[in-house]
């Protein structure tokens, strides 16, 4: 067993099929998700050496105190950095969820495969922090690369394989903009699970379509096709928006515009949004204007793909990797 190690764990761009992974729609219907695994991650340490000065999760650290609990060695002690911004639409919270439970896990030495990692650390949210949320976050950071995701109570990974220069043309066309407006999910999450529980006919054909695209958006990426992805993510935000009154800004309404200024193929919020951050794909060529369109909108943040998921790493590196 080692004493000590760090580990992290990807966030992701969502695509497409981001609200269909929650229950209700799921289970009955059957989500379908597509995402890109990026470099911003969440890094764990953990220890079983030099508790206190590793720093002891409190009352406070209510997903360190579950991963804790959850885990082989609940004496542990465990703590997380980030190189994004807390509430930024990118999984961060499942990120750190799965660098938590795989640190964890490999410390003991019992190391998880990727999808039993997900849903150790899915669970962990869900049932002990009772966090409403879908199962696509954990997968992307469990996983890495680019996903199509499917199911509901058990969830089908596709696996999109990205050639080298695809991989840098998402990176390069994609204008990550964090609109410096955090949200709570949750709430957001949670109002959209009621209207599809409640059958509303403007939720349930929002969700519909959001699954259809997202099938689409694998399909695109799988033929390299990175001018159709970004149309479909265009059409993406306009059902998605329309599943709740908040997920759209005056701010994020105000990138819109923009992006349709630079002629942009197409802008979706991340996450739940209601704030958070936005990625619009620009046309071949064009990245350089779009990103000046957005620039007095919001911090660019900048990435590679993440092609590795939870990986292992040492305490200095994992504090110093980030996305560039």
């Amino acid at each position: 067993m080692r004493r000590s190690l760090s580990a992290r764990a990807p966030t992701r761009l969502d695509f497409g099929g981001g609200w269909t992974d929650v229950a209700p729609w799921a289970d009955e219907q059957g989500g379908a998700v597509c995402n890109v695994a990026i470099s911003r991650y969440a890094t764990a340490t953990v220890s079983l050496d030099d508790v206190e000065r590793a720093g002891a999760a409190t009352d406070a650290d209510a997903l360190v105190c579950a991963a804790l609990r959850r885990s082989p060695v609940p004496e542990a002690a465990a703590s997380l950095t980030s190189d994004f911004p807390v509430g930024a639409g990118l999984g961060g919270s499942s990120a750190a969820g799965v660098a938590l439970a795989g640190a964890l896990a490999a410390l003991a030495g019992e190391p998880l495969e990727a999808e039993a990692l997900a849903e150790r650390s899915r669970r962990t949210e869900v049932e002990d922090l009772g966090i409403a949320g879908g199962f696509q976050d954990h997968y992307a950071a469990a996983c890495g690369g680019a996903l199509l995701l499917t199911g509901g109570t058990s969830v089908h990974v596709q696996r999109i394989p990205l050639a080298d220069a695809l991989a840098e043309s998402l990176a390069r066309r994609i204008v990550l903009t964090y609109t410096g407006q955090s949200r709570i999910s949750a709430r957001t999450i949670a109002a959209v699970a009621e209207g599809c529980r409640a059958g509303e006919p403007s939720v349930c054909r929002a969700l519909a379509e959001c699954k259809r695209l997202a099938l689409l958006m694998a399909d695109a990426l799988t033929r390299g096709d990175v001018d159709s992805l970004g149309e479909l993510v265009g059409e993406h935000w306009a059902h998605q928006r329309a599943l709740h009154p908040s997920i759209t800004t005056e701010r994020i309404d105000a990138i819109h515009a923009a992006c349709v200024r630079a002629n942009a193929l197409g802008m979706k919020a991340l996450g739940a949004s209601g704030g958070g951050c936005v990625m619009a794909i620009a046309r071949d060529g064009d990245e350089d204007r779009l990103a000046a369109a957005l620039a007095p909108l919001g911090e660019r943040l900048h990435f590679r793909v993440d092609r590795s998921g939870f990986q292992l790493v040492n305490a200095a590196q994992g504090a110093a990797t980030g996305g560039a």
